[in-house]
């Protein structure tokens, strides 16, 4: 699978962009519209104009929302030089790893957690990294167990020391590596406000567990989701199916600008309706397109979201 390229900050002169200039280059590789970035950062697109423009500078607060949507360090946002982010940037840390020699399923079983963020890489150790700036005990009070079996890798977290779920939702921070040349079907469970799911190439991620919003980047297969809290799903790219499972839930997909996809309602009493620019809008599904999204469940509602063609062409 093709992954996303660290994105060039600096000008072909090798002179470093302005702020406003590097905000708008991120956008406009990502293929969004400013009215589709404001929706995934909540803002309105008068204030994505005003940044682009230099009339008006995002606070701290939207500065690393803003990173955290493209993927860059706030440093490289800031100056244009390119820098990874590097689990250094906590306070408290713990990183277990473990060996693979061969295509691996994996069952991930996590618990609570405030943010998780899933990514592949060209290594061949499964890498799960627990930080955080306020959970002192991180290595005492937390352990991630792996087991090798027939099945796959079972890897679990597990709370010791009397650790509750609601300390790892307000402070723990979830990183794993997954080599991708051993990149099963993968099962994902988690309770998190935000999942982050990143250049995974295999038959089947499905994610499950109550989740508030869930990010979809440079991913391909069936990725499947079950959880019947009212999310956000933020699509940046994504090749092949898209499967969300809910009862008694109301949720939003946000697609990127000419995303084509086929739309499939299943299950009870569910619907599925249609948003362009914020604005209800009529089915602009494709009946041909290999993309697809499936809505299945009880009782439950999905908003598709997609800027129009003619805004992002616009902006």
């Amino acid at each position: 699978m093709t992954h996303p390229t660290m994105t060039n900050l600096t000008t072909t002169k090798g002179r470093t962009m302005s702020l406003e200039a590097r905000i708008k280059n991120l956008r406009k590789q990502s293929g969004m519209s400013q009215e589709s970035m404001g929706e995934r950062i909540g803002v309105s697109r008068q204030a994505i104009t005003k940044w682009e423009n230099g009339t008006g500078v995002p606070d701290v607060s939207n500065l690393i929302a803003i990173a955290e949507l493209f993927q860059v360090s706030l440093d490289e946002l800031l100056s244009g030089e390119k820098r990874e982010r590097k689990q250094s940037d906590y306070l408290f840390e713990s990183r277990t790893e473990y060996d693979l020699d061969g295509v691996k399923d994996f069952d991930i079983n996590l618990g609570g957690a405030h943010t998780v963020t899933m990514s592949s890489y060209e290594g061949a150790k499964v890498q799960v990294s627990l930080l955080s700036n306020v959970l002192r005990g991180i290595q005492e009070d937390y352990k991630v167990k792996i087991d090798d079996n027939k099945r796959g890798i079972d890897i679990d977290l597990v709370r010791l020391k009397g650790a509750s779920e609601a300390q790892a939702k307000e402070g723990l921070t979830i990183q794993i590596l997954i080599p991708q040349k051993y990149a099963g079907n993968i099962e994902l469970a988690v309770n998190a406000g935000k999942v982050q799911v990143n250049g995974i190439d295999s038959d089947k991620v499905e994610l499950g567990g109550k989740i508030s919003e869930i990010v979809v980047q440079d991913n391909r297969g069936v990725f499947e989701i079950d959880s019947n809290l009212d999310m956000i799903v933020r699509v940046m790219s994504h090749e092949g199916g898209i499967e969300i499972n809910q009862v008694s839930a109301t949720s939003r997909i946000l697609l990127p600008s000419g995303y084509g996809f086929r739309a499939v309602r299943k299950g009870i009493a569910t619907s599925i309706s249609y948003e362009c620019d914020g604005k209800p809008a009529e089915d602009f599904s494709k009946d041909d397109a290999e993309n697809y999204i499936e809505f299945n469940g009880i009782t439950s509602e999905l908003v598709i979201d997609m800027p129009s063609l003619a805004s992002a062409a616009l902006q």
